[in-house]
């Protein structure tokens, strides 16, 4: 199995509220994927935080062997599906998520979030929720 992990999951990694490194252990870094709407939101954190040098080395540590999926393979999925939200009546309007979620079903990852309901309504995808199993 292969794993897209979301913004929320690898923040809680950050924070040491989640202890991903040993579920990457197990599952195998190859297995693990972000997209570069995940990077982007990391960045922001970082510049945003209190002590940006420090908490952008902290990104840079946690991507490091990660595989980074650019999100250009998915604009299309993700163009009808935005479409098929409205069109049901049940927008996503967070773009990033919404991004975020077609980039897995894209690439046939399972999406990892503690954000599981936001999730759910996007076709074809796969949820896990790591951060709840561990509290």
């Amino acid at each position: 199995m292969q794993y897209l992990l979301d913004t929320n999951i690898c923040i809680f990694f950050l924070r040491g509220k989640l202890n991903l490194n040993e579920i990457i252990k197990d599952k195998g870094l190859q297995n693990f994927y972000v997209s570069e709407i995940t990077v982007v939101e990391l960045r922001y954190g970082a510049e945003n935080s209190d002590n940006p040098v420090k908490s952008h080395k902290a990104v840079d540590a946690f991507l490091s062997g990660l595989n980074i999926i650019p999100i250009f393979g998915c604009i299309r999925r993700y163009a009808k599906e935005k479409v098929r939200l409205r069109k049901i009546g049940k927008p996503m309007n967070d773009e990033f998520d919404l991004l975020i979620g077609v980039t897995a079903v894209e690439h046939k990852l399972i999406l990892v979030t503690d954000n599981t309901r936001h999730f759910k309504q996007l076709e074809g995808i796969f949820l896990e929720n790591w951060y709840r199993i561990k509290q």
